[in-house]
């Protein structure tokens, strides 16, 4: 059943006398049902022109100085008898044919003066055909998708005159056409091809996908259309650095909601002009949403920083825990690039040790995104093998929103520390007993000199939750404590030149530092614990 009613007859003929597709005029007559922008577009033209057939003397009522009953194409395109009058532009002229019909100089598949094309060459199963076998090539392992699609801003301008058009015209018959009477040209879009690409992929189309299909469509030849638009609405075309071009579709839109309709008619033709060429494609892109990854690691090297040790351009050693775990996951799930996060980081010469230091690990745009458990538990074991440095567990793949567990409530965990001291006096058994009994003891720390280069200098106050001491020999003790998440036990020990107060120096009043520290246990419940 075709969509258009005989009250919309008038203005479905002025639009396709102006050099507008049919998809358009179903969009500017409010058609808001799916079926009918689906058929194919030479169908569609056939159907509109059977529809819009008229009995010569109607037709002819309608035009100003109604020309001769039989018209040569070649004349009708000079414009003679006064009918450069129905287009601003001379392009887009009805043609009055021997048995009464109508026609279009655009109609018979010239570029919509709307669309730009968009709704003619680019809902076709051809060009739907062209971008699936752009998908498939790609490499991505996907089972749904989500369909982007960026129009050209000027496109935004030519509805609004398009828009105006209807409106006047609709004016004239005491009928009103507000802005969203109108269907979006996305929405039709998506309602022709949404479905065309399902087909022809084999998975659904879905919003919440996290595998996207970009397609970046330009129309060179009316660039300029939006450009008045920043004489007269400057406060909407602010330059932002990621921007190439302040005409984006947002403040052309913008523009467009502020400007009055008759200072817009004064800059834009309504019609608009048809154009010469159809849109292009300049660019489609396969991208798939950021994949997380996992676990726990053991550090059991004094010799290996938790992420690249670089100084001033220098690489200061070969490796990192960072690099240990990332690179074989970049490999095995084909992703270009990855973020490393733990619930905080030990230093170069500090092992990890227990159930080990909670990560996660964001891999971007991965290419491979399914596993099975059996395939992640032999990723871990991969990983293991390949050093004596780091050992992982608890390997996983987790979501997005879960990653906040690992930071949640940092500040409150507390972790277990076991250090090597030397004091400078001697000391008996009885010197460190009485650090058994500290509990709960506050100090505060302002930002040690060794991170001051990459922390704020701020004064901040940690708990030591409780101390265990084991003599070792006149000059040396291991204390084990558990601290509240933060502490820097290093400057605890030492005092850093009387930065954290109090601390092992003052406690015992001597000359202590650390030799040795390991990190015994991070107390934070997350990743979930998996059996071996």
């Amino acid at each position: 059943m075709f969509p258009l009613t005989v009250e919309n007859k008038h203005v479905a003929q002025l639009l396709l006398s102006t050099g507008t597709c049919p998809r358009c005029i179903f969009r500017f007559c409010g058609v808001d049902f799916h079926a009918p922008y689906k058929l194919p577009y030479k169908e569609l033209l056939n159907e509109l022109q059977k529809f819009l057939e008229t009995e010569k003397d109607e037709l002819i009522s309608e035009v100003p100085n109604p020309p001769p009953k039989k018209i040569r194409l070649q004349e009708l395109e000079d414009g003679i008898d006064g009918m450069d009058n129905l287009s601003q532009n001379g392009e887009g002229k009805i043609l009055i044919i021997e048995d009464g019909s109508i026609a279009s100089k655009n109609s018979n598949l010239n570029v919509c003066n709307v669309c730009l094309g968009i709704l003619q060459d680019f809902c076709e199963k051809e060009f739907i055909k062209k971008v699936c076998q752009k998908v498939e090539a790609s490499g991505f392992e996907f089972t749904n998708l989500v369909l982007s699609i960026s129009f050209p801003p000027q496109l935004s301008v030519r509805e609004h005159a398009a828009w105006l058009l209807v409106k006047q015209e609709m004016g004239k018959q005491s009928l009103s056409l507000e802005r969203n009477d109108t269907v979006q040209l996305k929405e039709a879009y998506k309602w022709i091809t949404h479905p065309l690409f399902s087909e022809e992929l084999g998975v659904p189309i879905d919003g919440k996908s996290l595998f996207e299909v970009s397609v970046v469509f330009a129309h060179p030849e009316t660039v300029e259309d939006c450009h008045f638009l920043r004489a007269i609405c400057p406060d909407c075309f602010k330059p932002a650095k990621n921007k190439q071009s302040v005409f984006t579709r947002m403040a052309v839109m913008k523009a467009l909601n502020k400007i009055k309709e008759e200072d817009f008619r004064k800059q834009f033709p309504c019609p608009p002009n048809s154009p010469k060429a159809v849109c292009s494609v300049v660019e489609i892109e396969c991208a798939h949403g950021a994949v997380f990854v996992a676990g726990r690691y053991n550090k059991y090297s004094r010799n290996l920083p938790q992420t690249p040790w670089i100084i001033d351009g220098e690489r200061k050693l070969d490796s990192s825990v960072e690099e240990l775990i990332s690179d074989h996951l970049l490999t095995v799930f084909k992703a270009e690039s990855f973020n490393f996060s733990s619930s905080g980081r030990e230093d170069v010469d500090v092992r990890t040790l227990g159930n080990g230091r909670p990560f996660a690990i964001e891999l971007v745009n991965p290419h491979r995104v399914h596993f099975t458990s059996q395939e992640i538990k032999e990723l871990q074991q991969k990983i293991n093998n390949s050093s004596n440095k780091i050992q992982v567990r608890d390997l996983q793949l987790v979501t997005r929103e879960a990653i906040g567990h690992m930071k949640e409530g940092e500040e409150e965990k507390t972790k277990t520390y076991s250090a090597l001291i030397w004091t400078n006096k001697a000391i008996q058994r009885k010197d460190i007993e009485f650090l058994d009994d500290i509990k709960d003891l506050k100090i505060d720390q302002k930002t040690p000199l060794r991170v001051l280069h990459r922390r704020p200098l701020a004064v901040r106050t940690r708990i030591i939750h409780s101390m265990e001491t084991h003599y070792v020999d006149e000059h040396h003790f291991r204390l084990y404590l558990k601290t509240q998440a933060g502490t820097y036990i290093k400057e605890f020990v030492h005092g850093d030149f009387g930065r954290t107060k109090p601390n092992i120096c003052s406690l015992m009043d001597v000359t202590a530092d650390i030799l040795e520290l390991d990190v015994e246990s991070v107390d934070v419940d997350w990743p979930p614990a998996l059996d071996d």
